[in-house]
């Protein structure tokens, strides 16, 4: 899937690009037609959770989106990885009985 990664305020590592790239990857297992996907890195000045990670997945027809906060970026990752997850399952069952 093509991914477009944007941190914001700072400069990402590369490592935690890929980290993203791979995470994202694998959504494709749940749900293969995903056009390209977003990502937002954000740090913020609150409490230990202090990373938020935004993802925007097109599908065809919708967008899904997930935003989830943590300790760290690939933890944030993980969450919101797990978020699209669901949302593709529920998206796919809702096209496939509509057919």
């Amino acid at each position: 899937m093509k991914l477009q990664v944007h941190s914001i305020h700072f400069d990402a590592d590369s490592k935690l690009i890929s980290f993203i790239q791979k995470k994202l990857d694998k959504l494709e297992t749940f749900y293969d037609r995903m056009v390209d996907g977003e990502v937002f890195l954000r740090l913020n000045n609150e409490g230990i959770e202090n990373k938020t990670v935004e993802i925007k997945v097109r599908v065809p027809g919708n967008q899904l989106f997930a935003i989830e906060k943590a300790k760290s970026f690939e933890a944030a990752t993980d969450l919101a990885a797990d978020a699209l997850r669901m949302q593709l399952k529920k998206f796919k069952n809702k096209v496939n009985n509509r057919t």
